[in-house]
């Protein structure tokens, strides 16, 4: 019997999969990818699955499931080194910089899956970003067959993507942090978060405060994995908030400014095209439909298909560009699909 690559995604969406391979140790991975170029079949990495949507059809190749663990602590007179594999949660590791009282990461409290996947698309929230605190990564180059330490620059971070995001030429096998010593998180620059911790835009908090904050905030979006609530079945954010040029920018829309243009909330756009939340469930069996509490995640109510998933991901994206003529991209990674 085959093995169904659902079972390995939050969205809990997938057809079968050839074979899977699990790497325990950063040296296990290197051979692993090793191998599976050696043999040219296609190539699916899986760390949490929270971002992945794979088609009904499976993948006929190899999965390779991300299982790599370890932790380096270099200690310094003002901040700390943190060297993470890939393998690593994310969440138990900004857990961990609270407790230790490292500051940077409370404000992306709760984000599901691995650390090795935090630079692929510049993970963040509620105003903070791995770029702001990552100073460098681990990579291997499948194409060359070497390891390569880079530094942050290299990166090429932009809003939610990176030089890694459309390419599967390039493996993260650890990441190193800079944190400074100090119970307080940066500033807030994220007013829902501001007001839920009673501090004005740009005030300061404790971090574990931030982190109780978020969590709460994400729990209530239904941003939070738990296997009881389908409003969790999902890849979080399924759209990534668009960047126009000032003039397409609706005026209600709450945005912010990205260089000479701006960054538009993708949930007002979604809501505001009709797609409110819970949409989807009183139509048809009401298998996939949009999150109850939050408008931009698009979830698997049971026994859904992934092309159920994607004709709502392709009604909303077409909504949207109707009423307002600005075009939305998934933020989640396609594999076996596509968004046509």
């Amino acid at each position: 019997m085959s093995t169904s690559i659902a079972q390995f995604t939050t969205l809990r969406l997938g057809g079968p999969v050839g074979r899977i391979v699990t790497a325990e140790t950063t040296a296990e991975l290197i051979a692993a990818l090793r191998e599976v170029d050696a043999e040219g079949a296609p190539l699916l990495l899986i760390g949490g699955g929270s971002n992945l949507v794979v088609g009904d059809e499976g993948w006929p190749g190899t999965a390779l499931l991300i299982r790599t663990r370890g932790v380096e602590v270099e200690l310094g007179d003002e901040r700390v080194r943190v060297k993470v594999a890939a393998g690593e949660s994310w969440d138990d590791l900004v857990a961990r910089s609270v407790a230790e009282k490292w500051s940077g990461l409370a404000a992306m409290s709760g984000i599901p899956g691995l650390v090795g996947a935090t630079p692929v698309q510049n993970v963040g929230a509620y105003g903070s970003e791995v770029a702001d605190v990552l100073e460098s990564v681990t990579v291997y180059d499948r194409r060359s067959g070497s390891v390569e330490s880079w530094p942050a620059v290299q990166c090429e971070f932009a809003f939610r993507s990176s030089v890694f995001k459309h390419t599967d030429r390039y493996v993260v096998l650890d990441v190193t942090f800079l944190l400074p010593f100090s119970a307080e998180a940066p500033p807030i620059r994220y007013a829902e978060l501001a007001a839920r911790l009673g501090v004005p835009l740009g005030g300061v908090a404790a971090a574990d405060q931030v982190r109780q904050a978020v969590l709460t905030l994400r729990k209530n979006k239904g941003m939070l994995l738990d296997e009881d609530d389908h409003d969790a079945w999902s890849v979080g954010s399924f759209f990534v908030n668009p960047i126009v040029e000032q003039a397409q920018a609706p005026a209600q829309c709450p945005q912010w400014p990205v260089g000479d243009k701006v960054k538009l909330s993708a949930a007002w756009l979604i809501e505001q095209a009709g797609f409110g939340r819970g949409f989807g469930l009183d139509r048809g069996r009401g298998r996939v439909a949009v999150s109850t509490k939050h408008t931009l995640a698009l979830t698997n109510r049971g026994e859904a298909t992934t092309r159920e998933l994607l004709d709502l991901a392709l009604e909303i994206r077409e909504g949207v560009q109707a009423k307002f003529g600005i075009r939305l991209g998934p933020e989640a990674r396609l594999a076996g699909c596509a968004l046509d």
